[in-house]
């Protein structure tokens, strides 16, 4: 069994930055790959960054230059930092992380959202 809660989000005005934080639990071997999805109200889940187990990264075109991604291998907990943040950033955010646990080499957890409004 492997766990994944996320944690940071809130209510922001615009311009700015909020950190999320998605920590993962359980019988854990390994991480691979961790990631952040987002999903407007209406819209489908979309991917926002993601990063290997090697550290390289993808970041969405929306938020290049203002989200970074990292992540703690030591801690199972992967970092999305979100500067000068836009209405339309406003979304839940998922965490999700491919894990090697027990017999299952590759387990794909999602965590249950945390929420990011952006408004003045």
């Amino acid at each position: 069994q492997v766990q994944v809660v996320e944690s940071g989000g809130g209510l922001v005005q615009p311009g700015g930055s909020l950190r999320l934080s998605c920590t993962a639990s359980g019988s854990i071997i390994t991480i691979y790959n961790m990631a952040w999805y987002r999903q407007g109200p209406g819209e489908q889940r979309d991917l926002v960054a993601g990063i290997k187990s090697d550290g390289s990264t993808n970041l969405a075109d929306s938020v290049k230059g203002r989200f970074t991604i990292s992540r703690d291998n030591a801690k199972n907990t992967v970092y999305l930092q979100m500067n000068s943040l836009k209405p339309e950033d406003k979304a839940v955010y998922y965490c999700k992380m491919k894990v090697w646990s027990g017999f299952t080499t590759n387990l794909e957890v999602w965590g249950q959202g945390t929420l990011v409004t952006v408004s003045s």
